[in-house]
């Protein structure tokens, strides 16, 4: 059972790294299951198709996301602090997995022989309570009136792409990899202020 465990983590592991770099049609399970030391027969024992693989790998990162998120949305702190350390963190994490973006993103528009049901990602953010407070605090006129769909696509916006264009703009500014990381300490800051005096633009609690 042990090895059985083994080889399945190997096997999540390679295939992490190779769709990360070249996304779901980009490689086959022969690289996969070569990068491992094993033949295509046993990749597909444990995971049946490069489809369902990809479906596991997506999914683990999906909750690495929500986890965070979750995580923020617990604490017992302001809308605006909430919005202050969710922000810091998804920078964080990003600057860490830069790939990582991307990979979502491209990876739910992939063609799979699975399709994943992402329901139970919103469930887990319901049971945050973090929609309820939303609400209150805009009923009572602390936070714009916002839909959350715009909400989450205005978090998305300003702090995915920024690690997703990296190569475009380092090219059209033509600027190093430490001029790219000083850009993104200040971007990060800037997507803060952004974000607070849009979304609580009634309260003197800015930063």
């Amino acid at each position: 059972m042990i090895n059985n465990l083994s080889t399945e983590e190997k096997i999540k592991d390679a295939a992490r790294k190779v769709f990360m770099t070249k996304g779901f049609s980009g490689c086959t399970t022969r690289e996969i299951a070569k990068s491992v030391g094993i033949n295509v027969a046993l990749l597909n024992y444990y995971f049946r198709s490069k489809g369902k693989l990809f479906e596991l790998i997506l999914e683990a990162a999906l909750s690495d996301l929500i986890d965070g998120m979750v995580e923020v949305f617990h604490q017992d702190m302001s809308l605006e602090d909430k919005t202050r350390l969710i922000i810091d963190k998804e920078f964080e994490f990003l600057k860490k997995y830069p790939e990582f973006p991307l990979f979502i993103h491209a990876g739910l528009n992939q063609e799979s022989d699975t399709e994943m049901d992402l329901s139970s990602f919103l469930g887990r953010l319901y049971q945050t309570g973090i929609f309820e407070q939303c609400e209150k605090a805009q009923a009572e006129g602390k936070m714009r009136k916002v839909n959350m769909i715009n909400v989450t696509l205005l978090f998305m916006s300003n702090c995915h792409f920024p690690i997703m264009s990296k190569k475009l703009i380092s090219g059209i500014y033509q600027i190093s990899e430490e001029e790219h990381e000083n850009l993104l300490i200040a971007h990060q800051e800037i997507v803060k202020e952004m974000l607070i005096n849009y979304l609580f633009p009634n309260t003197n609690q800015h930063a």
